[in-house]
């Protein structure tokens, strides 16, 4: 009797420094990701992450963490929570794909908390506002500007067609997130502005409820904005069998930016690195930021709210603080469009 007692005991002991092994092994292999490591600590109570903390500071993931920092980081409130600047957009990128490659649960977690708070921040009207939940100034806008709305879809398309490492995101996300990308398109169909009735490119932002044109900052007016339209085609151009609505959006912002091309001519410091202007060069070809909706010429804001018609014009700290011209839409011209061109005749 007392060999069988001791056999089970012996059993029961190995059953249980056999569990504790696995559970250490356990352990020991999950990995991490520095970068993502750091994006759990900054992520907001709503799911979202600000682009500056609480004292203005940018957020760096390069920075090390220190007591100050994470003070800092504490004191963030979700007032700060914004898809601007790649906020959000970058962290839930960056986590699914650290998830991917390290299997830690808590990325994925967080990401997919990330994807919550993009789906409650869209309006009933298919647009985001640059900041939610706070609606001051004009974080409410509808907001192209640098992407922010561009990078938002990009990040629904993939987990609407399991793409780019987003077949992670648990397959319930996928429902909601066709339905973001849909009204997201109307968003945009309904935004390219008209001239005459022909539809051209787009605003950096938009009123949330009219949406109309509206303005940012007092040197971002209501214009047609190059840039932030280069962003919206190339989204568009991302569907396979795009509807004719799709084709005449991206066929008409096409037909726009080569009818307002810029040619000899750069935007860059003057010889003397003094101060930035036009510059005579025979192989440049470049865009305004902004232009008139009517006239489509080019428009210059400043900090005081007036609107030039010549960089020259504007405050010598904004000429030189600003990307006011640029190359933007030569790829999606010279060999993006011909490219979908031939899948999309």
């Amino acid at each position: 009797m007392k060999r069988i007692i001791t056999v089970l005991y012996t059993f029961v002991c190995l059953c249980l420094f056999s569990c504790a092994s696995a559970q250490n092994a356990t352990q020991i292999t999950v990995k991490t990701d520095s970068i993502a490591e750091k994006m759990l600590i900054y992520q907001l109570s709503n799911g979202a992450w600000p682009k500056q903390l609480e004292d203005g500071s940018v957020v760096k993931y390069e920075i090390p963490l220190n007591d100050a920092l994470m003070a800092k980081i504490k004191a963030t409130t979700e007032k700060h929570a914004t898809i601007d600047n790649k906020a959000t957009s970058r962290e839930i990128n960056t986590l699914v794909k650290a998830y991917k490659a390290t299997n830690n649960k808590a990325y994925l977690q967080a990401a997919q908390r990330g994807i919550d708070y993009l789906l409650k921040a869209q309006y009933a009207n298919g647009g985001w506002p640059q900041y939610y939940p706070d609606k001051s100034i004009y974080r409410a806008e509808i907001t192209y500007n640098d992407d922010a709305i561009v990078n938002v879809l990009n990040i629904m398309q993939d987990i609407a067609t399991q793409a780019n490492d987003f077949e992670v995101v648990d397959k319930s996300y996928v429902s909601k997130a066709e339905d973001a990308v849909k009204r997201g398109i109307a968003c945009i169909l309904k935004t390219q502005v008209l001239q005459n009735g022909k539809p051209t490119i787009w605003a950096a932002q938009y009123d949330q409820n009219t949406l109309k044109p509206a303005k940012a900052r007092n040197f971002e007016p209501a214009s047609l904005s190059t840039s932030e339209s280069v962003g919206i085609v190339r989204f568009l151009m991302r569907f396979k069998n795009p509807s004719p609505e799709i084709k005449k959006a991206i066929t008409n912002s096409i037909n726009w930016f080569e009818a307002t091309k810029i040619k000899g001519y750069k935007f860059e410091k003057f010889p003397d690195g003094k101060d930035r202007g036009l510059i005579a060069d025979p192989t440049s070809v470049i865009w305004a930021r902004f232009y008139d909706f009517q006239t489509n010429k080019p428009i210059f804001g400043d900090r005081d709210n007036s609107i030039k018609d010549n960089v020259a014009d504007i405050s010598f700290e904004r000429r030189n603080g600003y990307a006011w011209y640029g190359a933007w839409p030569n790829n999606l011209l010279n060999k993006e469009y011909p490219k979908w061109l031939k899948v999309n005749p």
